[in-house]
């Protein structure tokens, strides 16, 4: 099972790097449809028995995503380094991100009063909502995140990998911190293996990152096309709000993990699917980023 993980994460970096890191967005937009299309049609096969609803999903979320991306900022702007006299150019302006404000608070309210629902109602709670809405909340959700995600690799590839690595950290560090002290189950109907000392390792780790990163912006601000998602939010919020923040988007990372596997534990599934051998589904590989995306998004168009 290790080797075929192992195998599987070298092809995914092997793909998704050099689109990120290509200077046109575009490339790496199509990967990212393509991913979502796959998480469509996972969400749709667990919360569906009939295979025409599972790919009118599918259609439905990429058309939504393809509907939603005429609307991104694509303008030039300018943003400066925290600690730079230095201006850097980015392809998103301040005034084009708050005008999408209402949008992103929408998505983000979406997450933050719904999600909270749900995980209360537990898995039987799921299983009483009507399929049809389970599916068009499936479309929302994975359009929204692609939209912010786009949104993000238009401001800056450093700004979207550093919001990348904020979630991956987050989980990498949860999992060490809970397998080293973990004692007190953070949901254990749901998710078992999480735990509040997890959750406290991952947020300790977030942090560490982020006073890394906004080094990294300062010292090589010349060489990043932009400022990091840490220099974006300590500039709008001071470094208080940069905390804050960075609490917020570290725990709903938590509660995206959680969302999916609830409704795996409510549809009777393992996985989301095999389509990554030795990892499940896309769907298992991405809900952490489903949030993570919009939440930033919001909290820089405010």
């Amino acid at each position: 099972m290790l080797l075929p993980r192992i195998l599987t994460a070298i092809a995914l970096l092997a793909v998704l790097i050099p689109a990120l890191l290509y200077p046109n967005p575009l490339p790496f937009a199509a990967l990212g449809l393509a991913m979502m299309g796959a998480a469509a049609w996972e969400w749709g096969r667990m919360n569906s028995q009939f295979q025409t609803s599972r790919w009118v999903l599918v259609a439905v979320t990429l058309a939504l995503c393809v509907l939603g991306a005429q609307h991104l900022n694509a303008s030039p702007g300018t943003y400066t380094f925290i600690n730079s006299s230095t201006p850097q150019a980015s392809s998103v302006s301040a005034s084009g991100l708050a005008g999408q404000a209402p949008f992103w608070l929408a998505a983000a309210a979406l997450w933050l009063l719904g999600a909270p629902w749900l995980l209360k109602r537990g898995a039987a709670g799921w299983l009483r909502l009507p399929s049809g809405l389970r599916l068009l909340l499936g479309a929302v959700l994975l359009s929204t995140a692609w939209l912010g995600m786009m949104q993000l690799r238009l401001i800056g590839i450093n700004t979207l990998l550093s919001a990348m690595c904020l979630v991956w950290l987050a989980d990498t560090g949860a999992y060490a911190a809970g397998r080293t002290f973990g004692k007190r189950k953070l949901a254990a109907s749901i998710s078992p293996g999480k735990s509040w000392e997890g959750a406290a390792g991952g947020l300790l780790a977030v942090l560490l990152l982020a006073v890394f990163w906004l080094w990294l912006d300062s010292a090589y601000a010349a060489q990043i096309d932009a400022p990091s998602l840490y220099s974006l939010l300590q500039r709008q919020w001071g470094p208080l709000g940069l905390g804050a923040a960075l609490f917020l988007l570290t725990a709903m990372s938590v509660v995206g993990d959680l969302v999916e596997s609830l409704m795996r534990r409510a549809c009777g599934v393992k996985d989301s699917s095999q389509l990554l051998p030795g990892h499940g589904g896309v769907l298992d590989r991405i809900d952490a980023l489903l949030p993570t995306f919009v939440l930033a998004m919001a909290l820089l168009a405010m």
